[in-house]
This record gives structure tokens, C-alpha cells and sequence, in this order.
């Protein structure tokens, strides 16, 4: 990796898991604006039905989480948060029609396993009575195994649960003392090897994040050493955010010193490079999977898709609808994200008002810079026919919206980031770092940019 490259591109940008991003949220949308854009969402593509719970507590504090989460509360609090969750998803799912399917549900956080387990089958069960399941649905819940023991896994595998996400973030237990985090509390290896007894289908990802304070090439190899040892279906290896202006905490590791920039990138390269030697295929920004995974096969087809709970295939994936502080609904044309603030939701859910805070009306032309960029962002090639046959349109047209910069473009491919074509722009391989450096290229909204954003890498 060129080091004065990953300088240059270095920057400030969105991470597009939607657009326009999180940031470019109205706080003028309403409660209404939603409920009519969940009554139209039933006309709109795609069909199938997401379903997202947002738990926000954890039992204690990473230094880097970026994520909308508190300190577990009391269980007094515990118990009117998931009622009023359950009384926000009876709100929401009359007005979905029952001929959807649900295709896929994720629990995500703050930390989903730092509550009682039974909260969790509960909601399982209300979301069984209220929608109807197509043939293979994913199960998906985000788990810290620091606070994972035999008998609760057992339990959410026997609720339903399917594909569980492991925060490790490192081995090191230097490291994880250097950022808060407990490590887990069985071996990661044992704790594997337990769930897939207990159901021979189950999928695991394991996530890690390099750029924290204490890693290094070395240390960082090692741990994905013994991450392919454990061999997960997926395996995440996150860039550090820094984003001090959303959790100040993280003014903690700047004091601890994090890692210069050519250990950081050392620290990916040699990950990528221990990964795909040991059969994983990579997948977006950070993603390696096996070449059996669902999300390898959409990508070979083009059919890659992404939302705010990660990658997806187009399949798996349909409409968002989200539950809980901060959760953001992902419908075709409308988002809405609700309060961040746990007692004002229980609050608003009680007086029988859903917690909206704010959203956004997508127009004609947001939805095809959308496109465009998930295009870039997913399945990292872009064909400017297709994208114009896919809306009815021109090529010219659809370059028009999203501010075609052939000068930009050029500097792109001379620096090897792109392969360009008078039809295509194609991310290369080394290029796959700086995807969101493209992507950003076709977004009108960055030519006067006022909103923050975490760097590149």
C-alpha cells in the first residue's frame, strides 16, 4: 500500500450506509410523515420485510463505540424499554401488510446480550404472532461474549436465532484493557464450536477493529491467526472510527496514542492478505467471507446489496423497520430514525406516540445517486447503461444527477484506484480501500459539504 496515497485520500467522508447519510436528516419530518410512508411502503420495492430492535444498554462502556448505547439501567427500566418496544412494533406492523414476508431480523446495539435473555424470546414471539416468515429467515443478533454463558445461548438458538455476530475486536487482552472491553468470557473457539452442536446451520461472524491504541502489524496478525483457526462464516475487520464530536470518550484514546498511519495500513494488509490466503473472499470496505457464503455469490452476480446493519444480498434483505432509541426505518423512499434518549421513547410510546425525531423524503434524484453509490459501495463496478435501463432513462441523464466529473475520475484511474471506461467505472483491488472516496465523487451533496464525517481509513 502506498503510504503518500492512503495520505491523500485519507479525508473525511460518508461511510453511505444510506443516503443522503444519517447526518442529512430533517428534524421537521414527523411521526405522520412515517406512518404514511409505511402505508406506501407496501406498493414499493422490495417486498420482503426487515425487521430491526435497537437494544441500547450495555453492562460497560467501550472507549471507541461511535454506536447510540448507555449503561445498563435497572431492570424496572429494562422492562418498560422492551414494552415499549413491543408496543411500538403493534403501532407499526397493522399497517404492514400481512401478505409480506418477513425475511430477516436483526437485534443490534449497545450490546442485545447485556439484558436477560427473555426479553429477547419475548419479542421473538410478538413478532411470530404479527408477521408472517418466509422459508429461511435470518435470525441475526450483535453479541459481546464477555457476557455470554451456555444456558443463554441455548435459549436464543431455541428462540430462533440463527447468524451471531461476536464483537471481539482483539485478542490482545492488552489492548482490550487499553479501550475498556472485557474479553470473552469462555474461549471464542469453545463458544463456537458449542453453537454449532447445538444447531449445525448456525452462522458466525466474528469483528474486529484495528487502529486502536496498543495494536500493532504484528499483535493484529496474530489475532486474525487465530480467528481463521476458529473459522467463522464471516469475518469483519473494522477501521476505527474516530468521532469525538459523537462519543466524547474516544478523546481517552488520543491521550493513549493510536497507531500512525503505516501501521494501520500495515495492520489491513497483512489481515487481507493472512484472510484471503486461508480461503476467505473479500466483500465490500471491511467484509471476508468463504466462498460458499450468500454475500460471495452476490457478488459474483451483482446482486450485493447493504443497509445500516451491514451487507446483504437483495434476497435477504427488504424494507427496514426499526424499533428502539436512535433505530433507523430504511424504506424505499422514507427514512425515519427515532429519539436517542431511552426515557423520552418510553415516554412517547406510553402517551401512544411513536418516538420520531427526525427523517427524510427521498426525491426522484436521491433515489438514483443512491443507487449509483450502493452500486460502487456493494458490487464495486458501475455500468452507466444498466443503471440508465434500470431507472427508464438516459445515460447522460443519470450522469447529470450525480455530478459526472471526468477530471476526477482520471485522477482516480491514474492513481490506480479505478478501472474507467466510456460505459464503467470499476473499483480495483487496491482501490477497494478508497471506495468511499469514489462513491462520495458522485454525491452532489459533498460539492458544499457542512456536516462531519469520520476519515476514509
Amino acid at each position: 500500500m502506498d503510504i503518500k496515497l492512503l495520505e491523500k485520500y485519507n479525508t473525511p467522508v460518508p461511510r453511505y450506509t444510506s443516503y443522503p447519510p444519517a447526518n442529512y436528516f430533517d428534524d421537521k419530518f414527523s411521526a405522520d410523515d412515517y406512518l404514511e410512508g409505511v402505508k406506501q411502503s407496501n406498493d414499493w420495492e422490495p417486498k420482503p420485510v426487515s425487521i430491526y430492535f435497537h437494544i441500547p444498554f450495555c453492562r460497560k462502556m467501550c472507549l471507541y463505540c461511535g454506536c447510540n448505547s448507555c449503561p445498563l439501567p435497572d431492570m424496572q427500566t429494562v422492562k418498560d424499554y422492551f414494552d415499549a418496544l413491543n408496543t411500538e412494533l403493534k403501532m407499526v406492523s397493522g399497517l404492514i401488510d400481512r401478505k409480506r414476508k418477513v425475511s430477516q431480523v436483526h437485534f443490534g446495539g449497545g450490546t442485545p446480550n447485556s439484558v436477560p435473555s427473555v426479553y429477547l424470546v419475548r419479542l421473538m414471539d410478538l413478532l411470530h404472532r404479527n408477521f408472517s416468515f418466509n422459508t429461511s429467515p435470518e435470525i441475526a443478533i450483535e453479541c459481546n461474549p464477555a457476557w455470554l454463558d451456555i444456558p443463554y445461548v441455548r435459549q436464543l438458538i431455541k428462540s430462533g436465532f440463527n447468524r451471531f455476530s461476536f464483537g471481539i475486536q482483539d485478542f490482545s487482552e492488552k489492548v482490550l484493557n487499553g479501550v475498556n472491553r472485557d474479553p470473552s468470557l469462555m474461549p471464542v473457539k469453545e463458544l463456537v464450536s458449542f453453537l454449532r452442536s447445538e444447531n449445525p446451520s448456525v452462522k458466525i461472524n466474528l469483528d474486529f477493529i484495528y487502529g486502536l491504541p496498543g495494536q500493532t502489524a504484528a499483535g493484529f496478525s496474530e489475532t486474525i491467526k487465530k480467528a481463521v483457526d476458529i473459522k467463522p462464516d464471516r469475518l469483519v475487520t473494522f477501521s476505527y472510527a474516530h468521532v469525538p464530536w459523537v462519543n466524547k470518550a474516544q478523546k481517552t484514546l488520543e491521550e493513549r496514542g493510536m497507531p500512525a498511519n503505516d501501521e494501520k495500513a500495515s495492520m489491513y494488509r497483512k489481515a487481507s492478505a493472512l484472510l484471503i490466503d486461508n480461503g476467505y473472499k473479500a466483500i465490500g470496505l471491511d467484509h471476508f467471507v468463504l466462498e460458499k457464503d450468500e454475500l460471495y455469490q452476490a457478488l459474483q452476480s451483482g446482486a450485493l446489496h447493504r443497509n445500516f446493519q451491514g451487507y446483504c444480498t437483495r434476497a435477504t434483505t427488504g424494507q427496514v423497520y426499526a424499533f428502539g432509541v436512535s433505530a433507523i426505518s430504511q424504506l424505499q423512499r422514507v427514512y425515519s430514525q427515532n429519539t436517542k434518549s431511552p426515557l423520552e421513547y418510553i415516554n412517547s410510546v406510553a402517551r401512544g406516540s411513536l418516538p420520531v425525531r427526525k427523517g427524510y423524503i427521498l426525491n426522484d434524484a436521491e433515489i438514483i445517486i443512491r443507487e449509483v453509490i450502493t452500486e460502487l459501495m456493494c458490487n464495486k463496478r458501475l455500468s452507466w447503461v444498466d443503471m440508465a435501463n434500470r431507472f427508464g432513462t438516459g445515460v447522460n441523464a443519470i450522469k447529470e444527477t450525480v455530478g459526472y466529473n471526468e477530471r476526477i475520475l482520471k485522477q482516480f484511474q491514474k492513481d490506480g484506484i479505478i478501472d474507467l471506461t466510456d460505459d464503467s467505472v470499476s473499483i480495483t483491488g487496491e482501490g477497494s480501500l478508497f471506495v468511499r472516496n469514489v462513491a462520495a465523487s458522485f454525491d452532489p451533496l459533498m460539492d458544499a459539504a457542512t456536516k462531519k464525517f469520520s476519515r476514509s481509513f
